[in-house]
């Protein structure tokens, strides 16, 4: 199955963790891939106190909030080679791509790569597809499709990311 959270509304990411979490309990392994994050968030903490749970970030600390570096387009093409890799080996159950809508919004991956590693994942692996402005052919692709819409934020009124909270 393959499951979207996508829009502009906070807790797309948080989603994703919430099913580990509950793929954990149940026994499952779980491979989180984030792409454009490299910093160390809490959830990342948390996390890796669960043996059968692999995170791996892809990013140059934090989103890329202006044109992309080579070495941004670089990491995304080596997180997509290793969930390639994750893929084919069949270990996990559930297998999150966190962020990886905005990679591709970016042009840091080609649509054709992402939409080949969909159509070509084990069918009995979980795929978790997060991020703002997925890609209709995404959508269309998916099997679950859920939009987080942003109705009030507190951000708006100047709140800061708070440790614990966003981060």
């Amino acid at each position: 199955m393959i499951q979207v959270y996508t829009g502009n509304g906070k807790g797309k990411t948080t989603a994703a963790l919430g099913l580990a979490l509950r793929a954990c309990g149940a026994g499952m392994k779980i491979y989180i891939c984030q792409f454009l994050k490299g910093q160390e968030y809490c959830e990342l903490l948390a996390l890796k106190k669960f043996k059968n749970i692999k995170i791996e970030q892809f990013g140059t600390g934090c989103f890329v909030r202006k044109s992309p570096t080579q070495k941004d387009i670089a990491l995304a093409k080596e997180a997509l080679r290793r969930i390639n890799e994750i893929l084919k080996g069949k270990e996990y159950g559930v297998v999150i791509l966190d962020e990886i809508n905005v990679a591709l919004s970016l042009n840091l991956l080609k649509l054709n790569d992402v939409t080949r590693l969909l159509r070509t994942a084990p069918t009995k692996i979980e795929l978790i597809l997060t991020g703002r402005n997925a890609h209709p052919q995404i959508l269309k692709l998916a099997d679950l499709v859920s939009e987080i819409k942003e109705v009030k934020h507190y951000f708006r009124k100047g709140v800061k990311a708070r440790k614990g909270i966003e981060y």
